[in-house]
C-alpha cells in the first residue's frame, strides 16, 4: 500500500510539473518600461526596426504589424519612414545606420516621438512540434533631444499550430499597449 501511495505520488507531482511546463511554453516574457504622456496630436513616427535575425526582411515585418497595432490602439498621426531608408533586402540585413537616418527624417517631418527597436528571434524552432518564436526590443525616442524616452523587450513561443505572425502580433501588443490610446 505505501509503494502505491509513493507511485501515486510521484505521479501526481510529474503530471504537476508537466503541466506547469506546458503552460509556461505559451507563455510571453516581457519588460515594459513606463510610457511618456502622450497628446492626442502628437505625431509618432515608425522607423526601421533592426533585424537581428537569420529570418529575411523580420524587422519589415515587426514594423508592418507595429505600425497597425497603433492605428487600431488610437494612435492617429503615424507616419512611417520612406522605404529608401531601410536597406533590409530578401539577402542583406538592416544596418544601425538606417535608424540614425530615419531619425533625422522624422525631425523633419516634425515628428514629437519615434519608434525604433529591434528584433532577436522569428523563427520555427527546429524539432517535431515547430513551435514558432519571436524576440523584440523596442523603444520610443523624443525625436528633437534623441533620448530614449520608453523602452520594451519581450519574447513569446507559441504552439505548434499558431503562426509565427500571429505570436509576434500578441507580443507586440503587450509590448506597445502603453502607448496606445484607445
Amino acid at each position: 500500500m505505501k509503494t502505491t501511495n509513493t507511485r501515486m505520488g510521484r505521479l501526481a507531482a510529474w503530471c504537476g510539473a508537466l503541466g506547469a511546463a506546458l503552460w509556461l511554453a505559451g507563455c510571453a516574457v516581457t519588460d515594459v518600461g513606463r510610457a511618456p504622456q502622450m497628446a492626442a496630436g502628437d505625431t509618432v513616427a515608425v522607423l526601421p526596426i533592426v533585424n537581428y535575425t537569420e529570418t529575411p526582411q523580420a524587422g519589415l515585418r515587426a514594423e508592418a504589424i507595429a505600425e497597425s497595432l497603433l492605428k487600431t490602439g488610437g494612435v492617429t498621426n503615424l507616419k512611417r519612414y520612406p522605404a529608401s531608408l531601410n536597406p533590409e533586402t530578401l539577402f542583406e540585413p538592416a544596418e544601425r545606420e538606417s535608424v540614425g537616418k530615419a531619425l533625422d527624417w522624422a525631425r523633419g517631418e516634425r515628428a514629437r516621438y519615434a519608434l525604433t527597436g529591434a528584433v532577436q528571434e522569428w523563427r520555427y524552432k527546429v524539432g517535431v512540434d515547430g513551435e514558432p518564436a519571436v524576440g523584440i526590443s523596442l523603444q520610443l525616442i523624443d525625436v528633437a533631444t534623441g533620448q530614449v524616452v520608453w523602452s520594451a523587450t519581450g519574447s513569446n513561443a507559441g504552439w505548434s499550430r499558431e503562426s509565427l505572425s500571429g505570436v509576434a502580433q500578441k507580443l507586440l501588443r503587450r509590448l506597445l499597449a502603453p502607448l496606445m490610446q484607445g
